[in-house]
């Protein structure tokens, strides 16, 4: 377990003060994510990544770059949105630490970040947030890209860009696992079903041979 020091300032929430906060909703996402053990998980998860003790701890940037997207961000520089409210999240890495961080994420970080959603997620069901009922839809989507970025192909709709398939949990809306693929991916490819359905099953804190489980697909995924 990592010992956590409180990298950002007490919120107080009153009336009647003057000036004005961009994104305070956001500081909850974080909040959130401290309360249940989320960041904390990321960094043990990230710790091997990272020679150096010195700098930003690569899982509190990888929450960070989670709240960015969450309050709307696209790429990786609108994470100066929070970096400019030091007295709402505190230090925020900058663009090029977060750029190190992402790069660092490889096939063993990632089952280790899995593992660390996952873990998470049992907290927040044992306090309450437990549907009781499991279906998992899984479908993919078109993402257009407007320049040749890595992965990125020519997709069936004649666009150019990214076909990632993704698996979410109807009753609460979570997303529990995805696969990037390139643009040309096949909508029906069976491989990338069974791939983003295992994932999803390993996130959910529920044994599926004690509780009754639904998968859903498009007509392409049937």
């Amino acid at each position: 377990m990592v010992k956590r020091n409180r990298r950002r300032p007490m919120v107080k929430v009153a009336g009647g003060a003057r000036g004005l906060v961009g994104h305070a909703g956001s500081r909850l996402v974080v909040d959130v994510a401290d309360a249940t053990g989320l960041t904390d998980a990321l960094s043990v998860a990230m710790a091997p990544t990272k020679q150096r003790r010195r700098g930003h701890d690569r899982g509190e940037v990888l929450a960070d770059l989670a709240v960015m997207l969450a309050g709307g961000g696209e790429t990786i520089s609108d994470l100066a949105t929070l970096r400019n409210q030091p007295a709402l999240f505190g230090e925020v890495a900058s663009t090029p630490t977060a750029w190190r961080t992402l790069e660092a994420v490889d096939s063993a970080a990632l089952g280790r970040i899995a593992q660390a959603r996952a873990e998470a997620r049992r907290r927040v069901w044992a306090a309450g947030a437990d549907p009781g009922f499991y279906v998992i839809d899984l479908d993919a989507t078109l993402v257009g890209s407007h320049s040749e970025k890595e992965g990125a192909a020519p997709t069936y709709k004649r666009g150019f860009g990214f076909h990632p398939l993704v698996a979410y949990l109807d009753a609460t809306g979570e997303a529990l696992a995805g696969l990037l693929r390139p643009g040309n991916a096949g909508s029906g490819t069976a491989t990338d079903h069974v791939t983003v359905l295992d994932a999803a099953l390993a996130q959910l804190p529920v044994d599926p041979g004690d509780v009754e489980m639904i998968a859903r697909s498009d007509s392409a995924g049937c």
